[in-house]
Protein backbone atom coordinates (compact mmCIF):
# COMPACT_ATOMS: atom_id res chain seq x y z
CA UNK A 1 0.00 0.00 0.00
CA UNK A 2 1.12 3.19 -0.69
CA UNK A 3 0.90 6.63 1.13
CA UNK A 4 0.29 9.75 -1.20
CA UNK A 5 1.29 12.05 -2.26
CA UNK A 6 4.55 10.65 -2.83
CA UNK A 7 7.74 12.54 -2.54
CA UNK A 8 9.95 11.99 -5.63
CA UNK A 9 12.15 15.70 -5.66
CA UNK A 10 14.90 15.09 -3.11
CA UNK A 11 17.15 16.89 -5.03
CA UNK A 12 15.00 19.76 -3.61
CA UNK A 13 14.94 19.08 -0.09
CA UNK A 14 14.75 16.01 1.53
CA UNK A 15 13.24 13.98 4.66
CA UNK A 16 14.34 15.13 7.87
CA UNK A 17 15.80 11.62 9.43
CA UNK A 18 14.51 10.96 12.24
CA UNK A 19 17.61 9.94 14.11
CA UNK A 20 19.19 13.49 13.11
CA UNK A 21 15.57 14.76 14.81
CA UNK A 22 16.70 13.04 17.53
CA UNK A 23 20.10 14.52 18.19
CA UNK A 24 18.82 18.01 18.03
CA UNK A 25 15.89 17.84 20.04
CA UNK A 26 17.62 18.36 22.90
CA UNK A 27 19.35 21.42 22.12
CA UNK A 28 16.42 22.94 21.37
CA UNK A 29 15.24 23.29 24.88
CA UNK A 30 17.15 21.54 27.32
CA UNK A 31 21.01 22.33 26.11
CA UNK A 32 19.86 25.92 24.58
CA UNK A 33 22.85 27.98 25.22
CA UNK A 34 24.81 30.58 22.83
CA UNK A 35 27.85 28.76 21.89
CA UNK A 36 29.39 32.38 22.55
CA UNK A 37 28.94 32.52 26.14
CA UNK A 38 31.63 32.12 27.34
CA UNK A 39 30.85 32.48 31.17
CA UNK A 40 28.57 29.95 32.34
CA UNK A 41 27.48 25.84 31.44
CA UNK A 42 24.76 26.53 29.38
CA UNK A 43 27.59 28.02 26.96
CA UNK A 44 30.23 25.81 26.87
CA UNK A 45 27.70 22.82 26.28
CA UNK A 46 26.95 24.70 23.60
CA UNK A 47 30.02 25.31 22.41
CA UNK A 48 31.52 21.75 23.07
CA UNK A 49 28.43 20.33 20.97
CA UNK A 50 29.59 22.95 17.84
CA UNK A 51 33.16 21.79 18.35
CA UNK A 52 32.28 17.93 18.08
CA UNK A 53 30.03 18.52 15.29
CA UNK A 54 33.02 20.59 13.74
CA UNK A 55 34.93 17.39 14.05
CA UNK A 56 32.60 14.93 12.97
CA UNK A 57 32.43 17.14 9.48
CA UNK A 58 36.06 17.41 8.97
CA UNK A 59 36.73 14.39 9.65
CA UNK A 60 33.98 13.16 7.32
CA UNK A 61 35.23 15.03 3.91
CA UNK A 62 39.42 14.96 5.20
CA UNK A 63 39.44 18.38 6.45
CA UNK A 64 40.67 20.02 9.44
CA UNK A 65 38.23 21.11 11.94
CA UNK A 66 39.51 24.45 11.40
CA UNK A 67 38.46 24.53 8.09
CA UNK A 68 35.01 24.41 8.26
CA UNK A 69 32.95 27.16 8.69
CA UNK A 70 28.91 26.93 9.14
CA UNK A 71 26.77 29.34 7.43
CA UNK A 72 22.59 29.53 6.72
CA UNK A 73 23.35 26.81 3.72
CA UNK A 74 25.49 26.49 0.73
CA UNK A 75 23.97 29.63 -1.39
CA UNK A 76 25.67 31.42 1.38
CA UNK A 77 28.27 29.35 1.45
CA UNK A 78 28.87 29.78 -2.47
CA UNK A 79 29.08 33.98 -2.12
CA UNK A 80 31.10 33.41 0.42
CA UNK A 81 33.55 31.22 -1.59
CA UNK A 82 33.46 33.51 -4.85
CA UNK A 83 32.79 36.33 -3.46
CA UNK A 84 35.17 36.52 -0.71
CA UNK A 85 38.05 35.12 -2.76
CA UNK A 86 37.40 38.05 -5.76
CA UNK A 87 36.78 40.71 -2.62
CA UNK A 88 39.98 40.11 -0.95
CA UNK A 89 43.12 42.56 -2.03
CA UNK A 90 45.75 39.66 -2.51
CA UNK A 91 43.91 38.09 -4.89
CA UNK A 92 45.23 36.60 -8.00
CA UNK A 93 43.35 38.66 -10.97
CA UNK A 94 40.41 39.51 -12.13
CA UNK A 95 39.76 36.64 -14.21
CA UNK A 96 37.12 33.91 -13.26
CA UNK A 97 36.05 30.49 -14.62
CA UNK A 98 32.71 28.83 -14.60
CA UNK A 99 30.54 25.98 -16.03
CA UNK A 100 27.07 27.35 -18.17
CA UNK A 101 25.60 24.68 -16.34
CA UNK A 102 26.00 25.39 -12.68
CA UNK A 103 23.37 26.60 -10.02
CA UNK A 104 22.24 30.07 -9.76
CA UNK A 105 23.93 30.16 -6.86
CA UNK A 106 26.99 30.41 -8.54
CA UNK A 107 26.32 31.83 -11.65
CA UNK A 108 24.41 34.97 -10.32
CA UNK A 109 27.31 36.14 -7.78
CA UNK A 110 29.60 35.79 -11.24
CA UNK A 111 27.46 37.70 -12.88
CA UNK A 112 27.27 40.17 -10.13
CA UNK A 113 31.48 40.33 -10.55
CA UNK A 114 31.20 40.87 -14.31
CA UNK A 115 29.79 43.95 -13.43
CA UNK A 116 32.15 45.26 -11.15
CA UNK A 117 35.24 44.74 -13.31
CA UNK A 118 35.50 41.12 -13.34
CA UNK A 119 35.54 38.98 -16.38
CA UNK A 120 33.44 35.74 -16.29
CA UNK A 121 34.23 32.63 -18.45
CA UNK A 122 32.00 29.85 -18.55
CA UNK A 123 32.82 26.76 -20.26
CA UNK A 124 29.94 24.68 -22.63
CA UNK A 125 29.05 21.11 -21.70
CA UNK A 126 29.17 18.28 -23.77
CA UNK A 127 25.98 17.68 -25.36
CA UNK A 128 22.77 15.64 -25.15
CA UNK A 129 22.84 12.10 -26.54
CA UNK A 130 26.41 11.21 -25.64
CA UNK A 131 27.36 8.87 -22.50
CA UNK A 132 29.27 11.67 -20.91
CA UNK A 133 26.73 14.40 -21.96
CA UNK A 134 27.13 17.35 -18.96
CA UNK A 135 30.52 16.61 -18.08
CA UNK A 136 33.28 19.86 -19.22
CA UNK A 137 36.23 19.09 -21.76
CA UNK A 138 39.48 19.76 -19.57
CA UNK A 139 41.18 20.52 -22.53
CA UNK A 140 38.95 23.59 -23.23
CA UNK A 141 39.42 24.52 -19.04
CA UNK A 142 43.04 24.32 -19.27
CA UNK A 143 43.21 26.30 -22.41
CA UNK A 144 40.64 28.93 -20.23
CA UNK A 145 43.00 29.25 -17.64
CA UNK A 146 44.98 32.57 -17.81
CA UNK A 147 48.03 34.38 -15.72
CA UNK A 148 45.00 36.44 -14.08
CA UNK A 149 42.65 33.60 -13.18
CA UNK A 150 41.77 34.10 -9.88
CA UNK A 151 39.14 31.14 -9.65
CA UNK A 152 37.59 28.27 -10.84
CA UNK A 153 34.17 27.17 -9.73
CA UNK A 154 32.67 23.66 -10.90
CA UNK A 155 29.70 21.92 -9.33
CA UNK A 156 30.48 18.51 -8.61
CA UNK A 157 27.14 17.10 -9.31
CA UNK A 158 24.83 18.08 -11.15
CA UNK A 159 21.24 19.77 -9.40
CA UNK A 160 19.00 18.79 -12.56
CA UNK A 161 20.66 16.27 -14.44
CA UNK A 162 22.81 14.27 -11.94
CA UNK A 163 26.06 14.60 -14.28
CA UNK A 164 29.21 14.35 -12.50
CA UNK A 165 32.72 16.17 -13.20
CA UNK A 166 36.15 14.50 -12.95
CA UNK A 167 37.21 16.96 -10.59
CA UNK A 168 40.06 15.71 -9.37
CA UNK A 169 41.50 16.04 -12.89
CA UNK A 170 40.41 19.58 -13.09
CA UNK A 171 41.66 19.93 -9.41
CA UNK A 172 44.96 18.81 -10.72
CA UNK A 173 44.86 21.37 -13.23
CA UNK A 174 43.78 24.09 -11.52
CA UNK A 175 46.66 23.11 -8.32
CA UNK A 176 49.31 22.76 -11.35
CA UNK A 177 48.74 26.18 -12.69
CA UNK A 178 48.57 27.66 -9.31
CA UNK A 179 44.36 28.64 -9.55
CA UNK A 180 41.80 28.17 -6.49
CA UNK A 181 39.38 25.77 -7.27
CA UNK A 182 36.15 25.88 -5.59
CA UNK A 183 33.55 23.32 -6.13
CA UNK A 184 29.43 23.77 -5.49
CA UNK A 185 29.07 20.37 -3.44
CA UNK A 186 25.46 20.71 -2.13
CA UNK A 187 24.05 17.17 -4.81
CA UNK A 188 27.75 15.09 -3.98
CA UNK A 189 28.17 15.11 -0.27
CA UNK A 190 26.56 12.69 1.37
CA UNK A 191 26.02 10.45 -1.48
CA UNK A 192 29.65 10.27 -3.08
CA UNK A 193 32.80 10.20 -0.84
CA UNK A 194 33.89 13.09 -1.21
CA UNK A 195 37.89 14.02 0.31
CA UNK A 196 38.59 16.82 -0.43
CA UNK A 197 42.69 16.29 -0.45
CA UNK A 198 41.94 13.38 -3.33
CA UNK A 199 39.58 16.39 -5.11
CA UNK A 200 42.37 19.07 -4.26
CA UNK A 201 39.67 21.78 -4.26
CA UNK A 202 40.37 24.68 -2.14
CA UNK A 203 37.05 25.73 -1.19
CA UNK A 204 33.89 23.13 -1.10
CA UNK A 205 29.96 24.70 -0.42
CA UNK A 206 27.56 22.08 0.90
CA UNK A 207 24.10 21.66 2.78
CA UNK A 208 22.10 20.13 5.56
CA UNK A 209 18.75 19.58 3.76
CA UNK A 210 19.92 17.67 1.00
CA UNK A 211 21.49 15.01 3.22
CA UNK A 212 18.27 14.17 5.37
CA UNK A 213 19.31 16.76 7.59
CA UNK A 214 17.96 20.09 8.45
CA UNK A 215 17.22 23.39 6.38
CA UNK A 216 18.78 26.82 6.97
CA UNK A 217 22.60 25.16 7.77
CA UNK A 218 25.43 24.58 5.42
CA UNK A 219 29.41 24.40 5.50
CA UNK A 220 32.42 25.96 3.50
CA UNK A 221 35.73 24.27 3.57
CA UNK A 222 38.20 26.79 3.66
CA UNK A 223 41.73 25.43 3.05
CA UNK A 224 44.20 26.74 5.24
CA UNK A 225 47.04 24.64 4.23
CA UNK A 226 48.95 24.31 0.71
CA UNK A 227 47.75 27.25 -0.36
CA UNK A 228 45.72 28.98 2.37
CA UNK A 229 43.06 30.55 1.31
CA UNK A 230 42.18 33.68 2.67
CA UNK A 231 38.93 35.77 1.81
CA UNK A 232 37.11 38.52 2.42
CA UNK A 233 34.03 37.84 5.06
CA UNK A 234 30.58 38.88 3.62
CA UNK A 235 28.55 39.25 7.19
CA UNK A 236 30.36 41.61 10.01
CA UNK A 237 28.97 41.67 13.02
CA UNK A 238 30.43 38.82 15.31
CA UNK A 239 33.73 37.59 14.31
CA UNK A 240 32.45 33.69 14.37
CA UNK A 241 33.90 31.09 12.35
CA UNK A 242 37.21 32.20 12.89
CA UNK A 243 36.06 35.71 11.63
CA UNK A 244 34.62 34.58 8.46
CA UNK A 245 30.81 34.60 9.11
CA UNK A 246 29.71 36.63 12.21
CA UNK A 247 25.75 35.43 13.55
CA UNK A 248 25.02 33.31 16.76
CA UNK A 249 25.91 29.36 15.73
CA UNK A 250 22.98 27.24 14.88
CA UNK A 251 23.77 25.37 17.29
CA UNK A 252 20.80 22.83 16.71
CA UNK A 253 21.42 23.06 13.15
CA UNK A 254 25.33 22.48 13.23
CA UNK A 255 24.81 19.38 15.09
CA UNK A 256 21.85 18.06 13.11
CA UNK A 257 24.25 18.40 10.00
CA UNK A 258 27.21 16.42 11.27
CA UNK A 259 24.45 13.86 12.75
CA UNK A 260 22.89 13.67 8.85
CA UNK A 261 26.23 13.29 7.50
CA UNK A 262 27.58 10.74 9.79
CA UNK A 263 24.84 8.45 8.39
CA UNK A 264 25.22 9.60 5.33
CA UNK A 265 28.63 7.95 5.13
CA UNK A 266 27.63 4.50 6.98
CA UNK A 267 24.81 3.99 5.00
CA UNK A 268 26.23 4.94 1.21
CA UNK A 269 27.51 1.99 0.07
CA UNK A 270 24.23 -0.34 0.51
CA UNK A 271 21.82 3.32 -0.29
CA UNK A 272 23.83 4.03 -3.28
CA UNK A 273 22.89 0.64 -5.01
CA UNK A 274 19.49 0.81 -3.64
CA UNK A 275 18.67 3.93 -5.59
CA UNK A 276 20.82 3.23 -8.93
CA UNK A 277 18.20 0.24 -8.93
CA UNK A 278 15.44 1.83 -8.22
CA UNK A 279 16.46 4.96 -10.51
CA UNK A 280 16.54 2.24 -13.11
CA UNK A 281 13.65 0.31 -12.37
CA UNK A 282 11.86 3.93 -12.55
CA UNK A 283 13.51 4.54 -15.80
CA UNK A 284 12.68 1.18 -17.61
CA UNK A 285 9.00 1.11 -16.48
CA UNK A 286 8.49 4.36 -18.30
CA UNK A 287 9.84 3.68 -21.47
CA UNK A 288 7.89 0.31 -21.50
CA UNK A 289 4.97 2.54 -21.17
CA UNK A 290 5.12 5.64 -22.62
CA UNK A 291 6.39 5.77 -26.35
CA UNK A 292 8.58 9.26 -27.19
CA UNK A 293 10.67 9.22 -23.78
CA UNK A 294 14.03 10.18 -23.96
CA UNK A 295 16.93 10.91 -21.21
CA UNK A 296 18.44 14.15 -20.51
CA UNK A 297 22.03 13.97 -19.22
CA UNK A 298 24.66 11.24 -18.88
CA UNK A 299 24.19 7.65 -19.31
CA UNK A 300 22.32 5.49 -16.59
CA UNK A 301 24.09 2.42 -14.79
CA UNK A 302 25.80 0.25 -17.39
CA UNK A 303 26.72 -2.22 -15.00
CA UNK A 304 30.47 -1.12 -14.63
CA UNK A 305 31.13 1.81 -11.75
CA UNK A 306 33.07 4.47 -13.72
CA UNK A 307 35.41 6.84 -11.86
CA UNK A 308 35.06 10.20 -12.68
CA UNK A 309 37.45 11.04 -10.12
CA UNK A 310 40.16 10.48 -12.80
CA UNK A 311 42.61 8.12 -13.49
CA UNK A 312 45.29 10.08 -11.65
CA UNK A 313 42.62 10.55 -8.93
CA UNK A 314 41.82 9.12 -5.97
CA UNK A 315 44.32 5.54 -6.12
CA UNK A 316 43.14 2.09 -4.82
CA UNK A 317 40.05 3.20 -3.15
CA UNK A 318 36.50 1.98 -4.86
CA UNK A 319 35.67 4.32 -7.98
CA UNK A 320 31.59 3.02 -7.11
CA UNK A 321 31.80 5.03 -3.41
CA UNK A 322 33.51 7.74 -5.10
CA UNK A 323 31.73 8.64 -8.17
CA UNK A 324 27.76 6.88 -8.12
CA UNK A 325 27.46 5.08 -10.93
CA UNK A 326 27.36 4.75 -14.94
CA UNK A 327 28.97 6.95 -17.01
CA UNK A 328 29.47 9.73 -14.22
CA UNK A 329 25.61 10.07 -12.78
CA UNK A 330 24.06 10.40 -9.44
CA UNK A 331 22.48 6.93 -8.55
CA UNK A 332 19.34 8.77 -7.51
CA UNK A 333 18.95 10.99 -10.61
CA UNK A 334 16.60 10.68 -13.33
CA UNK A 335 15.52 13.74 -15.83
CA UNK A 336 13.63 12.53 -19.12
CA UNK A 337 11.53 14.69 -21.72
CA UNK A 338 8.02 13.13 -22.38
CA UNK A 339 7.92 14.00 -26.43
CA UNK A 340 4.38 15.88 -27.12
CA UNK A 341 3.32 16.93 -23.55
CA UNK A 342 4.62 20.26 -21.13
CA UNK A 343 5.86 19.26 -18.42
CA UNK A 344 4.52 21.87 -16.40
CA UNK A 345 0.56 20.16 -17.55
CA UNK A 346 2.11 16.91 -16.63
CA UNK A 347 2.79 17.95 -13.11
CA UNK A 348 -0.20 19.84 -12.10
CA UNK A 349 -1.59 16.54 -13.34
CA UNK A 350 -0.60 14.31 -10.69
CA UNK A 351 -1.00 16.32 -7.55
CA UNK A 352 -0.31 12.90 -5.74
CA UNK A 353 3.42 12.59 -6.97
CA UNK A 354 6.19 15.74 -5.85
CA UNK A 355 8.45 16.19 -9.32
CA UNK A 356 10.04 19.17 -10.52
CA UNK A 357 10.74 20.51 -14.04
CA UNK A 358 14.11 21.79 -12.56
CA UNK A 359 15.59 23.37 -9.51
CA UNK A 360 13.66 24.62 -7.05
CA UNK A 361 15.55 27.90 -6.47
CA UNK A 362 14.42 29.04 -10.13
CA UNK A 363 10.47 27.81 -10.25
CA UNK A 364 9.44 31.15 -10.56
CA UNK A 365 11.64 31.29 -13.67
CA UNK A 366 9.44 30.94 -16.43
CA UNK A 367 12.46 30.47 -18.75
CA UNK A 368 13.22 26.96 -20.01
CA UNK A 369 16.10 25.51 -17.77
CA UNK A 370 19.41 26.65 -18.53
CA UNK A 371 20.90 23.57 -17.66
CA UNK A 372 18.97 21.35 -20.29
CA UNK A 373 19.65 24.41 -22.91
CA UNK A 374 23.36 24.35 -22.64
CA UNK A 375 22.65 20.49 -23.49
CA UNK A 376 21.36 21.32 -26.65
CA UNK A 377 17.43 20.86 -26.25
CA UNK A 378 15.01 23.09 -27.41
CA UNK A 379 12.37 25.27 -25.92
CA UNK A 380 9.89 22.49 -26.27
CA UNK A 381 11.99 20.17 -24.86
CA UNK A 382 12.94 21.50 -21.95
CA UNK A 383 9.29 22.46 -21.03
CA UNK A 384 8.52 18.82 -21.82
CA UNK A 385 11.04 17.34 -19.29
CA UNK A 386 10.62 16.75 -15.47
CA UNK A 387 13.12 15.55 -12.95
CA UNK A 388 12.95 12.63 -10.46
CA UNK A 389 14.89 12.94 -7.75
CA UNK A 390 15.10 9.77 -5.42
CA UNK A 391 16.13 9.86 -1.75
CA UNK A 392 16.56 6.99 1.55
CA UNK A 393 12.59 6.94 2.46
CA UNK A 394 11.32 5.88 -1.91
CA UNK A 395 10.44 2.31 -1.90
CA UNK A 396 9.99 0.02 -4.51
CA UNK A 397 5.96 0.49 -4.78
CA UNK A 398 6.44 4.32 -5.03
CA UNK A 399 8.44 3.37 -8.04
CA UNK A 400 5.60 1.09 -9.93
CA UNK A 401 3.08 4.32 -8.32
CA UNK A 402 5.50 6.91 -10.25
CA UNK A 403 5.39 4.67 -13.29
CA UNK A 404 1.53 4.52 -13.48
CA UNK A 405 0.69 7.61 -12.16
CA UNK A 406 2.65 9.21 -15.14
CA UNK A 407 1.81 7.00 -18.14
CA UNK A 408 -2.05 7.91 -17.22
CA UNK A 409 -1.05 11.39 -16.94
CA UNK A 410 0.75 11.32 -20.36
CA UNK A 411 -1.96 9.58 -22.11
CA UNK A 412 -4.48 11.85 -21.13
CA UNK A 413 -2.48 14.73 -21.58
CA UNK A 414 -1.78 13.54 -25.46
CA UNK A 415 -5.31 12.58 -26.27
CA UNK A 416 -6.48 16.22 -25.18
CA UNK A 417 -3.41 17.26 -27.52
CA UNK A 418 -5.08 15.11 -30.34
CA UNK A 419 -8.53 16.39 -29.83
CA UNK A 420 -7.73 20.03 -29.94
CA UNK A 421 -5.39 19.44 -33.56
Amino acid sequence: MVTTPVYMDNHATTRTDPRVLDAMLPLFCQQYGNAGSTSHSFGWTAKAAVDAARESVAEQIGALPREIVFTSGATESNNLAIRGVCEHVKRRGNHLISVTTEHKAVLDPLARLSKNGFEVTLLPVRSNGRPDAGQIDLDQLAAAIRDDTALVSVMLANNEIGVLQPLAEIGQLCRARGVLLHTDATQAVGKLAVHVDRLQVDLMSFSGHKIYGPKGIGVLYVRRRSPQVRLEPQIDGGRQESGLRSGTANVPGVVGLAKALELCAAEMPTESTRLAELRNRLYQGLCDRIPGISLNGPALDSGEPADSMGSRGAGSESAANLTGFGHGRLAGNLNCCFGDVDGEALMMSMRDLAVSSGSACSSADPTPSHVLKALGLNDDQTRASLRFGLGRFNTPEEIDFAIDTVTHAVERLRQLTDRRS
